[in-house]
């Protein structure tokens, strides 16, 4: 018997590799926590447990020098993942948006997806023991009917979730259709990352 694994989903895990950055933009993060007004009413209006920028500021690399700094780490990270995707650009993906999020103890993302970009990522800033993990969806779970479970033990590429346990620093990328979520923790500290689409 012949068996082939198709149509395969890339996940990157990478790391930042700069401790001064990181510091900076956890400053960075708090800072905007602190002055966004639009966005802490956003998030109050919306149930966001904590911050987020996501819906009030467009332009944070323009904004803060800290953040067009991670932007260049981002955008080498972003061309090396498009090409092990095997897109055919002819260019370089851009920067579509970045924003911040402070997710206080015990807040969740629910499941979704990013529309209208073709890479999504997320930079861990900061990630207290205890912290929630992000958890990934197959793609095809809506089309499977039938299908039964899976062992425990089968590998990565046949689960139905995949958790992937960020530390400070570390960098996920995914196409953007992949359905992904913040499951709750037992932390009891503030989550501090920085979400990214690329087109």
């Amino acid at each position: 018997m012949t068996i082939r694994n198709l149509f395969a989903t890339r996940f990157s895990e990478t790391a930042l590799n700069d401790d001064a950055l990181l510091a900076e933009l956890g400053d960075a993060c708090r800072d905007l926590a602190a002055q966004d007004r639009a966005g802490q009413a956003w998030s109050k209006a919306h149930g966001y447990r904590g911050y987020t920028s996501y819906a009030s500021l467009d332009d944070l690399p323009a904004r803060d020098p800290r953040f067009g700094d991670l932007v260049r780490h981002l955008n080498r990270h972003a061309a090396a993942f498009a090409e092990d995707c095997a897109f055919d650009l002819g260019r370089k993906p851009r920067l579509d948006s970045l924003w911040v999020n402070i997710l206080k103890p015990g807040g969740t993302h629910s499941g979704h997806i990013h529309p209208h970009s073709i890479i999504s990522g997320t930079l861990y800033v900061e990630v207290p023991p205890g912290a929630g993990t992000l958890k990934l969806e197959d793609p095809r779970l809506p089309l499977m009917m039938a299908a039964p479970p899976r062992r425990p033990d089968a590998a990565g590429d046949l689960q139905t979730f995949v958790y992937a346990q960020p530390a400070p620093g570390t960098i996920f990328l995914w196409e953007s259709w992949l359905r992904h979520e913040v499951v709750a923790g037992s932390a009891r500290a503030d989550r501090v990352s920085i979400s990214f689409n690329y087109r």
